[in-house]
């Protein structure tokens, strides 16, 4: 069983997934934003909208309906704090 959780842990720090770990918003491109809601999945209401660039700390990576979305905080402001798609984060 200790081999299983040390799995899933090497395979969180791989996939950026740490808690604690340093993100960057990317992919969300020059004309849209990333979506940080209270909830992780498009069902939930949206806080505030995150351009390319905007440094995030990620806490940690659940997976709902197939998708992964990382319960974060902006990295300058912690009070200000959600989750986002797991696919427009790149580490920093």
């Amino acid at each position: 069983m200790q081999t299983h959780f040390a799995a899933l842990f090497a395979l969180m720090i791989v996939t950026g997934c740490a808690a604690g770990s340093g993100a960057v918003v990317k992919g969300a491109g020059p004309d849209d934003l990333l979506k940080l809601r209270e909830g992780p999945g498009l069902d939930h209401q949206i806080i505030i909208g995150l351009p390319d660039g905007t440094r995030l700390t990620r806490q940690t990576c659940v997976t709902t309906n197939g998708k992964v979305w990382c319960r974060v905080f902006l990295t300058d402001k912690p009070s200000v704090s959600g989750y986002v798609s797991a696919d427009y984060l790149a580490h920093r």
